[in-house]
C-alpha cells in the first residue's frame, strides 16, 4: 500500500515534489512502541525511511516530514552532522513551511504544529502540546496520558506491568513498578490504561 494512503490528500502532491528524484525508499511498517519512524542509509547508497502505519494522517505526515528532513540534511551537509542539530532543524523547518496551511492541517493542530516548528524536538512525543493536539485525531481509545492521571493512580502497560504514578521530576513523571518497587521515568503524554479501584 502506498504511503499516500496515510497522509492528507492536500499533502500528496507536495510530498511528491519533495521526493522527486531523491534516492529514497519509503516503507510503511507495523506500529512500533519505541518510535514513529526512522531513517537509515542502505548499502546500495539509497536512503530508507520507515514510518509506522497510522489511522492518524497528521501524525503520519509529521513523522514522514521529520524523516525526509534527515535525508535532505545528510544529503546537503554530510553524515557527520548531529541527527537533530541545527542543520536538521533548519531543513525540517524549510520543508514543512508549504504544508502549514489549513487545507493540510486542521486549524487547532496547525497552530500547535506551527509553534512546535519554532524549535522542533527530536520526537513529536516530547512536545506535550503537539502530542495532545495529535491525540485528538487518533481513533478513540480507553487509554489516558499519564499526566491526566491523579498522583498515586495505578496504571498498566500493554505488556501487563503495573505502575503507580508519582511526582513530576522536571519534564517526566517518576512512577514505581508495583511488583519490584523500582522507579521509572515516563513522558507526560505516554498512553497507559488506568487501573480503577
Amino acid at each position: 500500500m502506498s504511503f499516500n494512503n496515510y497522509i492528507p490528500i492536500a499533502a500528496q502532491e507536495k510530498i511528491g515534489d519533495l521526493l522527486n528524484n531523491q534516492p529514497v525508499v519509503i516503507k510503511v511498517v507495523k506500529k512500533r512502541k519505541t518510535k514513529h519512524g526512522d531513517f537509515r542509509k542502505l548499502a546500495s547508497g539509497k536512503t530508507q525511511i520507515t514510518v509506522n502505519e497510522s489511522d492518524n494522517p497528521y501524525r503520519f505526515l509529521i513523522t514522514l516530514l521529520h524523516e525526509i528532513a534527515h535525508h535532505l540534511a545528510f544529503q546537503a551537509f554530510g553524515y557527520r552532522i548531529a541527527p537533530h542539530g541545527k542543520e536538521w532543524k533548519n531543513t525540517f523547518n524549510s520543508i514543512v513551511q508549504p504544508f502549514l496551511i489549513p487545507s493540510v492541517f486542521p486549524a487547532p493542530l496547525l497552530e500547535v504544529f506551527g509553534r512546535h516548528m519554532m524549535n522542533p524536538k527530536a520526537s513529536s512525543d516530547t512536545d506535550i502540546h503537539l502530542g495532545l493536539a495529535l491525540k485528538q485525531y487518533d481513533p478513540s481509545t480507553h487509554k489516558k496520558a499519564i499526566f491526566e492521571l491523579p498522583i498515586e493512580a495505578k496504571f498498566k502497560l500493554d505488556n501487563g506491568r503495573v505502575f503507580q504514578k508519582g511526582e513530576k521530576r522536571r519534564k517526566r513523571y517518576v512512577c514505581k513498578e508495583v511488583s519490584s518497587g523500582k522507579a521509572y521515568l515516563f513522558q507526560p503524554n505516554a498512553e497507559v490504561e488506568q487501573i480503577e479501584h
